[in-house]
């Protein structure tokens, strides 16, 4: 899978999700205006020219006059209205992320580190994939009230993606069962499959609203109708052509919305198919999968939700969550059957009775990850962004095997994750005094309490190898982003602080910051501004980027100027053309600022910035740990999920 051409389909797939929605909603008005030219004749009524009210005109008894511009225009103002702020309402009300949607529908999150084995279980594994992945850890959270097995990810993006568990899927499915449905939600989340998603339950709200509206209106003349004498003749008189009207909308509007669940379940049925086979291009373990879903098959709810707002999120799911009717039409999953039989040709269609839950196994040792090659090629290093291999899972089991408990705790907890990411930022190997003075850097800003955790960390730290530093980062992210304002402010403002203590900023002290801003959404594109940037506009930003990898870990100004045109290279034909820039314009903090615009550009070109930015790095043939890391940071900053097994995993 390329993850640039993935996200610029995903963006095309919504283009013409889009242009689908419009027809959908060109129809209703077209329907809404029959009905109102009908019913205006049936009371002897027309719009005025203006559209700005109405007036006495043909009944029925004379010809209706079917094209009236004024009527049009006031019809297609209100569908258009009232769809535009409904969908605008449930789109504000999503962008919360992933954790609202899985709180909509009951779910708890897994805090620190859970005493339960099941949820512990579904944490390693959790933490194994996002390691694999190079993607941020989402928050992960368990429907405790729903029996079936079933799983669902949620979110607008990487940074606020949220994976959430069923009961029934935490308890009774084995480690790989839960590793194959996981690996499978991962995949969403990676093809951005979640945009999508959250697009279209906005879109279809929009549709749903006019029938809701509908319905509210005939409530109302139903009401109105309730008196008697004189105000039951005068309700009569409004509530009649009010009930006609608000049947109509609820009619139409339901209509509408049909059509609407028609592209949307038809969209999600072949994304399943892709997200099926992604997951076993993960694992390496078609079994796994294939076991979930005939435990899906075998049990009496089918994976089946009671949540009264599971019909929303039924695209967002790993099973389908209701009974779909009308041959299929409506599903939002292929069937059962024809997904195991992708992953198992010898399945003979009959579906296992569901056993008793097992407890939770411990994982099994798993091999050390491999060492980097000798010599790296750039577009392999970046041919890795958002892949998922079984090489990659291997490196992030054995690397969260590998940590200490103390490590693994402090990036669980809010309370101690900022003592670790300031354990993270002081250097590998330092005196007592310099210890102290870094010690009371802390003290000043934060409390002793957290100083004194953090000596304790960085002895910890000082056992691990470098490159397994800032993967720590993908495992505090949870915790990072449950911190108030005041903790994050103090956690910046300190680390800011240590970062110029010796007034060098290196590129371990870069990295740090840039992937802890956008994990805290500091650093983050606005959403409305995504690639709202064309190549010829970031010209500038370009060449201070390459001239900066360019001399990283550079012997000498003839080696960073060779190694800037390799990297230009895949810019031939740009205009203005990219010029070297001298040290005095590349800066980390010209970086920093030239890396906030390129991550505006289209995704596919994004690929092309890393590609060049990977080359100007690795134009010896190797990467060192400062430039892993920083390709590590260029990447968070760029939205692009580097897996260890790229390459980036330092020995």
């Amino acid at each position: 899978m390329d993850f640039f051409e993935a996200q610029a389909r995903a963006r095309r797939r919504t283009g013409r999700l889009v242009l689908l929605f419009a027809l959908a909603v060109a129809g209703t008005v077209v329907a809404l205006y029959l009905a109102f030219i009908l019913g205006t004749a049936w009371l002897g009524l027309h719009v005025t020219e203006s559209g700005g009210g109405l007036e006495r005109g043909p009944t029925l008894e004379d010809p209706i006059v079917w094209w009236q511009p004024g009527a049009f225009k006031a019809v297609a103002a209100f569908v258009a209205a009232t769809i535009g702020l409904a969908s605008l309402w449930k789109w504000f009300e999503l962008r919360a992320g992933g954790p609202a949607v899985a709180e909509s529908v009951g779910g708890v999150r897994i805090v620190g580190n859970p005493t339960d084995a099941a949820e512990r279980r579904l944490l390693n594994v959790v933490e194994e994939m996002s390691i694999a992945s190079g993607l941020p850890v989402p928050a992960i959270y368990v429907l405790p009230s729903e029996a079936g097995l079933n799983a669902f990810a949620a979110g607008y993006s990487q940074a606020d993606a949220a994976v959430a568990v069923t009961r029934g899927a935490l308890h009774g499915l084995e480690r790989d069962e839960l590793q194959g449905v996981v690996a499978h939600e991962f995949s969403h989340i990676l093809n951005g499959d979640m945009r999508l998603n959250t697009r279209l339950l906005a879109l279809l709200y929009g549709i749903l609203s006019l029938m809701l509206l509908g319905r509210g209106l005939v409530r109302a003349a139903f009401e109105l109708s309730r008196g008697s004498g004189d105000s039951k003749k005068n309700g009569l008189a409004i509530g009649v052509p009010l009930a006609v009207g608000g049947g109509a909308l609820m009619l139409i509007g339901g209509g509408g919305h049909l059509f609407g669940r028609l592209i949307q379940s038809a969209v999600s049925r072949q994304r399943e198919h892709l997200a099926d086979a992604a997951a076993v291009q993960f694992t390496r373990n078609p079994a796994g999968l294939a076991g979930a879903l005939k435990k899906v098959g075998g049990q009496s709810l089918r994976g089946h939700l009671l949540a009264p707002s599971t019909s929303q999120i039924s695209h967002f799911c790993f099973a389908q969550c209701f009974r779909a009717d009308l041959a299929g039409l409506f599903a939002t999953h292929p069937p059962l059957e024809e997904r195991i039989r992708a992953l198992d040709p010898a399945f003979d269609g009959r579906f296992p009775a569901v056993p008793a839950a097992a407890a939770p196994s411990r994982p099994s040792p798993a091999p050390p990850p491999p060492l980097p090659p000798r010599r790296v090629d750039a577009g392999r290093l970046i041919g890795a962004a958002g892949e998922l291999n079984l090489a990659g899972a291997d490196a992030g089991r054995a690397l969260l095997d590998g940590l200490p408990e103390l490590l693994r705790t402090a990036a669980h907890d809010p309370a101690g994750v900022s003592a670790l990411c300031y354990a993270i930022c002081l250097p590998g190997r330092m005196d007592t005094t310099t210890l102290g003075a870094r010690r009371e850097v802390i003290a000043r800003h934060a409390t002793f309490a957290a100083a004194d955790q953090t000596v304790s960390l960085h002895a910890a730290l000082e056992k691990l190898a470098g490159g397994r530093r800032l993967p720590l980062l993908q495992i505090a992210t949870p915790a990072l982003r449950r911190l108030d304002p005041t903790a994050r402010d103090r956690l910046l403002e300190t680390l800011d602080e240590l970062v110029h203590a010796d007034g060098v900023v290196t590129p371990h002290e870069f990295a740090l910051q840039k992937i802890i801003a956008r994990t805290l959404g500091l650093a983050a594109a606005p959403r409305d501004a995504l690639d709202s940037l064309a190549p010829a506009q970031i010209v500038p930003d370009l060449a201070v980027a390459l001239s900066a990898a360019a001399r990283i870990d550079a012997p000498e100004p003839g080696a960073a100027e060779l190694a800037f045109a390799r990297a230009a290279a895949e810019f031939n034909g740009l205009q203005p053309p990219i010029t070297y820039q001298t040290a005095e314009n590349t800066t980390l903090g010209h970086l920093d600022r030239a890396l906030d615009r390129l991550a505006l550009t289209p995704a596919p070109f994004r690929k092309r910035i890393l590609t060049a930015l990977a080359a100007a790095l690795t134009a010896d043939g190797t990467l060192s740990a400062p430039e892993a890391e920083l390709l590590r940071a260029i990447a968070a900053a760029l939205d692009c999920p580097l897996p260890p097994s790229s390459g980036l995993q330092s020995p």
